[in-house]
C-alpha cells in the first residue's frame, strides 16, 4: 500500500515539530538547572559566610560605639584644656570621619574582602573625590590653617573681603558668621585663610577715631579743653592710654579736630555714638 505524498509531508512536519518541541524543552530544563544551581551555590556561599557576616556586623557596631566614646573623651579632654569651641567642633568632625573609615575597613576585611582591593578602592575613590572636589579640599586645608594658626575664635567679630560678622562656628569646610542684622553667612575656609581678614575683637581694647568739624571762628584751645573734659566725664573712656584731641585740618570756613579715645572692645560702639552725640 502506498502512502500519498500529502500524508508523507504531514508526517514529516509532525516529526519535525515534535523534535523542535523536545529540543526546546531540553533547553528550558538546562537553563532552569543552571538558575537552580546558581541560587543553590549562592545560598551555600551565603550560608558559609554567615559567621563572617555576623562577626563583621558585630565589629561594625562595636567600632561605632568605641568611636563615639573616643570622640567624647577627646572633646572632654579638649574642654579641660580650654580649647576653643570652634577647634573642638572641627576636630570632632575630622576624628569621627577617620574612625568610621577605619571601622568600615575592618568590617570589610572580616568578610574576607582582600585588603589590596580595599586599598585600591579607597585610593581610586580618593583620587576621584580629589579631582571632583578640588575647591572643597582647599577649604579643608584652609580649615586646618584656621585651626592651628587661630586668627580668630568663636565669638570674635571679623571682617573679610565679602562679609563681616560674629564667628558662630568653624566646620571642616566653612566658617559661619552671624551679621549684626542677624543674617547667617557661610564663608569657605579657603577664602578665609587665603584672603585679608580683620579681627576686631582679638584685643581687649580698641581706639575710637572721631573727627569733629566746627566753624573756624572758635577758640582752638577752648575747644580742645571742652572735648577733653567731655571724654574724661564718660566712664567708658579709658584713662590709659590717654585720650588725644588735636587740630587736624584747617579749611576755608571750618576746622577739624581729631579725637583719639581708647575703650574696652565691648564698649566700642556705645562710646563711639556717645561721642558723636
Amino acid at each position: 500500500m502506498f502512502i500519498s505524498q500529502k500524508v508523507q509531508t504531514d508526517l514529516s512536519e509532525a516529526f519535525t515539530n515534535t523534535s523542535e518541541e523536545t529540543n526546546l524543552a531540553e533547553n528550558v530544563k538546562a537553563e532552569a538547572e543552571q538558575v537552580s544551581n546558581f541560587f543553590t551555590e549562592a545560598a551555600d556561599k551565603l550560608y558559609s559566610m554567615l559567621p563572617s557576616i555576623a562577626s563583621a556586623l558585630i565589629a561594625l557596631v562595636i567600632g561605632i560605639v568605641l568611636s563615639k566614646i573616643i570622640v567624647k573623651v577627646l572633646i572632654k579632654g579638649m574642654s579641660k584644656a580650654n580649647v576653643d569651641n570652634t577647634a573642638k567642633g572641627f576636630m570632632k568632625s575630622l576624628v569621627k570621619i577617620i574612625l568610621y573609615t577605619i571601622v568600615i575597613v575592618i568590617a570589610l576585611s572580616i568578610i574576607n574582602v582582600p585588603m589590596q582591593s580595599i586599598i585600591a578602592v579607597i585610593g581610586a575613590a580618593g583620587l576621584a573625590i580629589g579631582l571632583a572636589l578640588q575647591n572643597s579640599l582647599s577649604n579643608l586645608a584652609g580649615g586646618f590653617i584656621i585651626l592651628f594658626s587661630q586668627p580668630f575664635k568663636s565669638g570674635d567679630y571679623i571682617e573679610t573681603k565679602d562679609a563681616a560678622g560674629t564667628v558662630e562656628s568653624i566646620s571642616i569646610l566653612y566658617t559661619r558668621l552671624i551679621t549684626p542684622d542677624n543674617k547667617t553667612v557661610y564663608i569657605p575656609n579657603g577664602v578665609v585663610s587665603s584672603g585679608m581678614l580683620i579681627n576686631y575683637t582679638k584685643k581687649d581694647t580698641r581706639r575710637i577715631d572721631v573727627d569733629i568739624v566746627i566753624p573756624q571762628d572758635n577758640d582752638v584751645k577752648k575747644v580742645e579743653t571742652l572735648l577733653l573734659d567731655l571724654i574724661a566725664s564718660h566712664d567708658m573712656a579709658l584713662k590709659e592710654p590717654a585720650p588725644m584731641v588735636r587740630l587736624g585740618n584747617i579749611g576755608e570756613t571750618n576746622i577739624t579736630f581729631h579725637l583719639r579715645v581708647w575703650t574696652r572692645t565691648d564698649d566700642y560702639w556705645d562710646l563711639y555714638y556717645d561721642l558723636l552725640e
